[in-house]
């Protein structure tokens, strides 16, 4: 008994002994992690001061001697995308507030005002290049190549293109008076802007039960546009598809899950990777599965979300890349608003798919490589007709 008494009191007190050195190598370990990261902060605080000192001297120089007078806001904003354009990142920028508004209504898939698309002429007025479908401006009987000379009695001749395009923008409801001159004869309109649904998706029943379908954007409507022209041209009796993306420069990672979901099976199909080393799933599908033959046509501009549904559709076995090398933007950016109305738009990760490395600043190299020449032949569009017959053929 004795015995086991003294051995309780030797492993007691080795335990103890144990506990203290254990305390104070952790103790030490933590000190001096702490003063590393302490000094390391310390540095930091110190190299901020004196960019904000540098900036405080600037502005203290500018004030006192500069002639003209200074816009607060204007300087502000202008402060604000130097400090993003200082990282380097052509994705990454700072958008005042206006911009970021146009943004949202950009990336929302809708716009309110004319639906004009406009263009300065040689003349000196402004010329009209496009018109949206479903819109004021085509409801109003003003044509193609018509030119604005007058916007709400104001000459345009007289001022410059952006602020004739600065004018031409307004709140739904409101009216705008212009001028239009045809064939040299003047007419004058007065249109009430509206809100407009801008067409992301086009698509078509060609020749040997073959659909068509041409992304422009990957805008917040586009799934919604996207499966409406996937499901009329299946009940049509399409039994392969040629989906354009040439020209698409991307838009809205999150509109992807949407366009994706019905043509691949069930499963992750696409993460994000983000600096920290954690991972996020950009793209499930469920296990309802389209089973078509797909062509995609791509071209030096298709980018970002664009490559990404290619990549996607191609990694999974559904569909072969038809054209040019891709862009090659593998990145994604969030947009952070900010207290004073402006946003950030900041690169935080990389995409890709579950089964091929990021493309940025690579691009995807297609199946059937092909450029189209200068005498207006779509070479692309012809070899993706025939790859695809090819497919069905199989």
């Amino acid at each position: 008994m004795e015995k086991m008494c003294m051995n309780k009191k030797i492993s007691l007190g080795l335990t103890l002994s144990l506990i203290a050195v254990s305390v104070a190598v952790t103790f030490i370990l933590t000190s001096f992690f702490s003063l590393q990261s302490f000094n390391t902060k310390v540095v930091d605080v110190n190299e901020k001061a004196k960019k904000y000192s540098a900036l405080q001297s600037l502005d203290t120089i500018v004030r006192e001697n500069y002639l003209g007078d200074i816009n607060e806001q204007s300087l502000e904003d202008g402060i604000m995308k130097g400090y993003v354009n200082g990282l380097g990142d052509k994705y990454s920028r700072y958008l005042t507030a206006e911009e970021h508004l146009t943004q949202l209504n950009n990336d929302s898939g809708t716009l309110v005002g004319l639906g004009l698309t406009l263009s300065e002429d040689e003349s000196g007025y402004i010329r009209i290049s496009e018109i949206l479908s479903d819109s004021p401006a085509a409801d109003s009987g003003i044509m193609l190549d018509d030119l604005i000379t007058t916007i709400n009695g104001i000459d345009v001749k007289t001022i410059s293109f952006s602020e004739a395009a600065d004018a031409m923008k307004g709140v739904e409801g409101s009216t705008i008076t212009l001028t239009v001159r045809r064939d040299g004869k003047d007419t004058q309109y007065t249109i009430v802007r509206r809100s407009i649904v801008v067409n992301s998706v086009e698509s078509e029943m060609l020749g040997g039960l073959i659909g068509y379908i041409k992304i422009n954007g990957f805008k917040k409507n586009t799934p919604e546009q996207f499966i409406d022209a996937l499901e009329r041209l299946t009940a049509n009796g399409a039994e392969a598809l040629v989906i354009d993306l040439r020209d698409n420069v991307g838009g809205l990672i999150t509109s992807l899950q949407g366009c994706l979901d019905p043509l691949l099976p069930e499963g992750v199909i696409a993460v994000a990777e983000y600096k920290d080393g954690h991972s996020e799933t950009l793209v499930y599908s469920d296990s309802s599965e389209i089973n078509l033959p797909i062509a995609i046509l791509v071209n030096q501009k298709t980018a970002s979300a664009a490559e990404l549904f290619s990549a996607s559709l191609r990694d999974f076995g559904k569909a072969v890349l038809v054209g040019e090398q891709t862009y090659g933007k593998g990145v994604m950016q969030n947009i952070i608003e900010l207290d004073n109305g402006g946003a950030l738009t900041l690169t935080v990760a990389e995409c890709k798919t579950v089964h091929s490395p990021c493309c940025n600043g690579i691009g995807l190299t297609p199946d059937y490589p092909v450029e189209n020449g200068d005498d207006g032949i779509d070479l692309q569009y012809n070899k993706a007709i025939e790859v695809i017959n090819q497919m069905k053929a199989q």
